[in-house]
């Protein structure tokens, strides 16, 4: 791939991830109006995160670990690695319909090992789990199929088919609302439910899952495939990709063994009113924004390249691309994150309509947001690592950070008033993933070589720039009236939104006057490609 593709790709991607965030933030604000922010709404947290931690312990590090390196390589065969992906992909599929099955079957069991709840409230989070476990199916199939895409350079169905769950899914909360009301104050009891009415949500929520997934399938020719289920599995290769997957696997069996952590601790303060499972699940979908944006964009596009390079032995070409996309990335997520903390709370009153819900997601958003630009740089590094076949180091560090974490989140738990567990563990997340970060930076350093000086240059002029864009975000976001009780920023959803326009304009305005003042050229070569793109789009 060359730098004008990378570029095309990555502003595809971005705009692809920016109408689906948006449509993904319109669906969180409407499944708040439907079921609220607490009691109800942890039940359904917990339910439908099931899936999603289910699927990632079977299969989604191993598969973005190993797909597009391995389909890269494959492309060498004689038939372009057509029998490689049948196989690869033949074989995914029974992993994961099985794991989907005994999941299901195992629902109460699930929920009981992930949550702290009480009985009845535990009853109500499995009769969602039964709904949304088969979700484990269509997650791989959309993984699978969007990474052959992209190992083809197919950029655009992997991030565009997200856009058509938001719309199904947004479509069933809508049809809820129609039909049971809604419960923006989360006044239903937990013995309101019915199982019609849990059908209903749960079950589009499922549905928006699937359609994303099969949706794929539409796109395969356009990049010469066609799949054919091939139980033939033996001399194409598959068991050094095993092998590559095994670490990758045990990575992820760390991670949600700390993720599971997390959602018992944060369990415990459920139904008093403070950030708990619901409201760590809206704060992370605001701090994923800006990273699934910009940084999953320009690192997905450069992953096929190091990819290449790896497979190739070009080693110089790896250590530019990661220090390239790197920088590009860290110039926005120093953005993002000073912004994103001047308006938490407008950002929380957008997600909620009650002042404790509000609060609630903007604490927690702020203590996410100390570890955002390490958050991102982590993902890039351990892209690195899988292009180099390597997927024996990030698990060690995941180790490192699973410990740091869970060891934190337990002085939380221990220490710490309920009110404020959930704010707690989001810090003990981001100071785990700062530390992860750094030793997974020195340990790639050590493997290729090379300087990190215009690196750690770029980074020190970013974070310069920050201080006088934060400083007139924080006076802008007084004259709205900041933080107070009845102020104009936070006494409803448009006023919020207004707020966040303008301070976000004025930050970035001043941010970009002082990169350029300091002579970096960072912030230019990560927006050239989305602005000429939307140029073209006109």
């Amino acid at each position: 791939m060359t730098e004008r593709s990378i570029g095309r790709s990555s502003a595809l991607l971005a705009g692809g991830t920016i109408a689906s965030r948006i449509l993904g933030f319109l669906k969180a604000i409407v499944l708040i109006q439907a079921i609220g922010t607490f009691a109800s709404a942890d039940a359904f947290a917990v339910g439908n995160q099931l899936p999603n931690t289910i699927y990632v312990i079977v299969a989604g590090g191993a598969l973005s670990a190993v797909l597009v390196p391995q389909i890269v390589r494959s492309a060498r065969h004689s038939d372009g690695g057509t029998a490689y992906i049948n196989k690869l992909v033949t074989i995914a599929l029974l992993v994961l319909a099985l794991a989907a099955a005994v999941a299901t079957l195992f629902a109460p069991q699930l929920v009981g090992l992930t949550s702290s709840f009480g009985p009845e409230k535990a009853g109500l989070a499995t009769a969602f789990a039964y709904w949304c476990l088969p979700q484990i199916f269509f997650y791989g199939v959309y993984t699978i199929l969007g990474e052959v895409l992209n190992a083809r350079n197919s950029f655009g169905p992997f991030t565009l088919a997200p856009i058509l769950n938001n719309f199904v899914a947004l479509g069933g909360l809508i049809v809820f609302i129609a039909i049971f009301g809604s419960d923006p104050d989360s006044l239903r009891q937990v013995s309101w439910w019915s199982p019609s009415a849990i059908a209903v949500l749960a079950g589009t929520a499922t549905l928006g899952i699937a359609v994303q997934g099969l949706v794929l399938f539409a796109f395969w020719r356009r990049v010469g495939l066609r799949y054919r289920p091939d139980f033939r599995w033996r001399g194409v290769g598959l068991a050094a990709t095993g092998r590559i997957a095994g670490w990758s696997f045990g990575m992820i069996l760390v991670t949600t063994a700390a993720g599971i952590v997390e959602t018992r601790v944060v369990s415990t303060a459920s139904g008093v009113d403070s950030p708990s499972v619901a409201a760590l699940g809206n704060a992370w979908l605001v701090f994923m924004l800006p990273h699934s944006v910009v940084a999953v964009s320009i690192a997905t596009a450069y992953f096929t390249r190091m990819s290449e390079s790896a497979a190739a032995g070009q080693f110089e070409r790896v250590r530019r691309d990661i220090a390239a996309s790197i920088r590009q990335i860290t110039v926005i997520m120093v953005l993002a994150g000073v912004v994103l903390m001047v308006v938490a709370y407008p950002f929380g009153r957008v997600m909620s309509d009650t002042a404790g819900g509000s609060a609630g997601i903007g604490d927690v958003l702020l203590a996410f947001l100390v570890g955002l630009p390490a958050f991102s740089i982590l993902f890039v590094l351990q892209r690195a690592f899988f292009a180099l076949g390597d997927t024996r180091t990030p698990f060690l560090t995941t180790i490192f950070q699973a410990v740091i974490f869970t060891i934190g989140s337990l002085l939380v738990l221990a220490f710490v008033p309920k009110d404020q567990v959930g704010v707690g563990v989001a810090l003990m997340l981001s100071f785990a993933g700062i530390l992860q970060a750094v030793l997974v930076g020195i340990l790639l350093r050590r493997k290729l070589g090379g300087h990190a000086r215009r690196t750690l240059v770029s980074f020190a002029k970013d974070a310069l720039a920050a201080l006088p864009a934060t400083a007139v975000g924080i006076v802008v976001f007084a004259l709205f009236g900041g933080i107070d009780d009845g102020s104009f920023a936070l006494s409803g959803r448009f006023q919020s939104i207004v707020t966040m326009a303008v301070v976000g304009v004025v930050m970035a305005a001043v941010y970009a006057g002082t990169l350029r003042l300091l002579r970096s050229s960072e912030l230019s070569d990560a927006l050239v490609p989305i602005l000429a793109r939307l140029r073209r789009s006109r």
